[in-house]
This record gives structure tokens, sequence and C-alpha cells, in this order.
């Protein structure tokens, strides 16, 4: 499994992904549809609709990774049904959890104090 710092964000993306998606249809799919920079290092899910696929994405400074998972049994529990929804966060550890085989609506977490990543700049500062 890779190491990710704390300052990595895990993205899920909601709803269903077709799989045959390679490295430039999942490129596509961060930047056009969970409007985030694919080369940001932050790691990015997708499933497909049986829910018994996935795929990560993460961007390591030199390339694209792309990881797939496919179950011989059974369903991921894939968070986030609400159509409404393009993507949500999970912590580091929810992702493990997620990729164990735990149902994370039946979690619950606890209320720490957590510091908020710093959130990137949606413009870019112009110097004049």
């Amino acid at each position: 499994m890779f190491g990710f710092g704390p300052a990595t964000r895990v993205y899920v993306a909601t709803g269903a992904t077709d799989m045959r998606k390679g490295f430039n249809g999942l490129y596509g799919l961060v930047r056009d549809r969970l409007e985030c920079d694919p080369a940001s290092g932050h790691v990015f899910l997708f499933s497909n609709a049986r829910r018994n696929r996935l795929k990560l994405v993460v961007y390591d400074g030199s390339g694209l990774w792309v990881c797939a998972k496919k179950l011989d049994g059974g369903r991921f529990r894939w968070p986030g049904t609400d159509s409404a929804l393009k993507k949500i966060v999970l912590s580091h550890e929810e992702l493990a959890m997620l990729l164990g085989g735990i149902d994370l609506a039946q979690t619950q977490r606890r209320k720490w104090f957590r510091k908020s990543p710093i959130e990137e700049p949606t413009e870019s500062l112009e110097t004049a």
C-alpha cells in the first residue's frame, strides 16, 4: 500500500464509473467530474455500478498511478449514494477500512480535534 502524508486528501467519486477507463479517461474524470487537479497528489477512488471493482488514481510527482481491485465475491460498501454529491472526502483510516471490507455506514467517527488541511486556493494571486 502507498504511504500518504497527512496533507493528502482522499476523494471518492459517488457515482458509477466505467472501469474500462484507463489513465487518460480517469485523469479526465478527476478534472471534469470531480473538479480537482489530477496532478495535486491527492487520491481519487472510483467504483463500478456493481461495487465489486474499484480504481485508485494518484499522481506521485513523476507520473500517474492507476491501481485496480476486483473482488472475487462480495461488494464494496461505497459511501455517498446521494446523487447530488459528486465526491466525498475520506480520512486515511476510512480509506483503509473501505479497502478492508468494512462498512463505513456502520462505524461512528469520534469527536476528536483534527486540524483541517489548508484549502487549495481557487483563484491565482496576481502580483503587480
